[in-house]
């Protein structure tokens, strides 16, 4: 005969467990997430950045930022449009995407499945899980990635729209080349509206079709 508290404490375990499950993931609509960016070619550096996330419901503004160029890709979920601003060699440019120019842009992406490995590291204070997948075109995208947060807009990064959690340190392979990112800020704080404003003077304005002549799209 089994003991009257463990019994006891089994079944508090069946009622209690998703409870402390819960509470221990953070569903969030705003955050910022500020990653370190580097692009090595065998294992030599050749490019370093700050990219920078905001999201804010299902609005999302991504950054990239060096002594370089600069570059800031402006998305709303729900409508599927989007604006890509590109400062480099003097230029400062503006794009705008509908949402089918947006599909072409990152059909990349489309299709990722990844599958949970058994390694787990902590992360900024994180527990993450290591995951692979592939694209379409041979690239292997390793990630770890936390579900102690889960955000409401699932399309704020388009290589992750299947992931169950965020993204705290991944990397892109293809050949010899390898993209990486690794979180050095995570903020949970709300994001200001402003930071979602689409500049109306100072950048040449072009469709999508013709940055893609000048090969400037992505």
């Amino acid at each position: 005969m089994r003991n009257p508290i463990y019994v006891v404490f089994l079944l508090l375990s069946f009622v209690l467990g998703p409870l402390f499950k819960a509470e221990a993931q953070k569903k969030v609509s705003e955050l910022t997430l500020v990653y370190d960016y580097s692009v090595t070619s065998q294992d030599k550096n050749i490019e370093s950045a700050v990219h920078t996330v905001y999201i804010k419901g299902n609005k999302s503004r991504s950054e990239m930022t060096s002594s370089l160029f600069s570059s800031t890709t402006f998305f709303d979920a729900n409508t599927g449009l989007a604006v890509i601003l590109k400062e480099v060699s003097g230029q400062k440019l503006l794009i705008r995407l509908n949402a089918d120019n947006w599909a072409e842009r990152n059909k990349l992406y489309d299709g990722i499945v990844f599958k949970n490995t058994t390694e787990t590291k902590e992360i900024a204070g994180y527990h993450c899980i290591k995951a692979v997948g592939q694209t379409k075109s041979g690239a292997i995208i390793s990630v770890y990635y936390t579900r102690d947060i889960l955000v409401e807009n699932r399309q704020y990064e388009p290589p992750f729209r299947a992931l169950d959690g965020v993204p705290l340190e991944y990397d892109l392979t293809n050949g010899s080349v390898k993209i990486s990112y690794r979180i050095s800020r995570i903020n949970l704080n709300p994001v200001p509206e402003s930071k979602f404003d689409i500049p109306s003077s100072g950048y040449r304005e072009l469709n999508y079709e013709e940055s893609k002549k000048m090969n400037i799209g992505g």
